[in-house]
């Protein structure tokens, strides 16, 4: 069978040349699109991430084609209709990077807790004294989470783990051992640690903003590895400036251009058009001690994309039986 992949890194090739040797594969680094078809004319699956645009246009110029194995969460670059009017498969990776996004929380949360960056720092210039140092334990404290989706229910197991107590804002409640659900002003009043996992939505976009923060418990710390305009910058500057927040770490900011998926950010594409590093390095909270912004990493480990990879192959040879 002849499959042909398009968006692929040297790591993906590599993957997928071991573990379909099987099979005719042809492999470009390039979106599919109307001007390089001509590749996969034959072929029976194609695989592809979010900058191909797979319409009804292009399916007619693949006649030989039986399925489409995305790698990515969602398929809104695949008109699923012309798919469905074709008979024709459509797999996606409905999930991955649970435990890496999880982790990277709870390695946020100890960084401000425990004052781990200015530690370091302080160290590197030759000061070893650990005056302004002194942190605090997570045991005995209350995390707030607000979405309980498949990362947010695993940080509240790493948390009980902490010995923490949890509370949780969502839109659909689901049983979860040790957890208690309660409103978002009740969330940001008790909460030691506020930590967001919730999808960005028109319903959800700055849903920490400048009427809500003033309900944050004095002294919290908040913490944003979903995404960025689900809290309102504004937000965050009035909270720190007032010392209602004591800490903030974002993986994700507001400026950031519109990402549909994570893995997006290793792409050419991406690093080509992303105005983040300018953003960056102009960004007035970068400068602020009591802040910790990582580069929009907390998916990137090597388990999670290789969980991308894995799944991808289930839905090939499920699509090729």
């Amino acid at each position: 069978m002849k499959i042909a992949f398009f968006e692929v890194t040297p790591t993906d090739k590599a993957f997928f040349e071991k573990h379909l040797s099987s099979h005719e594969l042809y492999f470009d680094k390039n979106p599919l699109n109307l001007d390089n078809y001509e590749v996969a004319k034959n072929a029976q699956i194609i695989s592809v991430f979010i900058s191909s645009k797979i319409d009804a246009n292009l399916l007619q110029k693949l006649p030989q084609l039986k399925g489409i194995a995305t790698r990515s969460t969602g398929t809104d670059h695949i008109d699923l209709e012309a798919c469905k009017q074709q008979k024709m498969v459509v797999k996606s990776v409905p999930t991955y990077g649970v435990n890496t996004v999880a982790e990277h929380t709870i390695a946020l949360i100890l960084t401000l807790s425990r004052k781990i960056y200015q530690s370091i720092t302080q160290t590197r210039q030759g000061n070893f004294a650990n005056k302004g140092l002194k942190g605090f334990d997570l045991a005995g404290k209350t995390l707030g989470i607000i979405g309980l989706g498949n990362i947010g229910t695993r940080v509240a197991e790493l948390a009980q783990a902490f010995k923490m107590k949890v509370l949780v804002y969502t839109r659909t409640a689901k049983p979860l051992a040790g957890v208690e659900f309660v409103d978002l002003n009740t969330l940001l009043n008790k909460s030691h640690v506020i930590t967001l996992h919730t999808p960005l939505t028109p319903g959800t976009k700055h849903i920490i903003n400048t009427q809500n923060i003033k309900e944050i418990r004095k002294g919290a710390l908040l913490i944003n590895t979903a995404r960025g305009p689900l809290i309102e910058t504004e937000a965050i500057m009035k909270a720190l400036q007032e010392d209602t927040l004591a800490g903030v770490a974002l993986d994700v900011l507001e400026e950031e251009q519109a990402i549909k998926e994570e893995r997006e950010i290793i792409t050419e594409e991406y690093i080509e058009l992303s105005s983040v590093k300018t953003l960056l390095l102009n960004h007035v909270l970068l400068d602020m001690p009591n802040v910790v912004i990582t580069p929009h990493n907390a998916f990137n480990s090597r388990e999670a994309l290789l969980e991308i990879n894995q799944q991808t192959l289930e839905n090939i040879n499920s699509i090729a039986k």
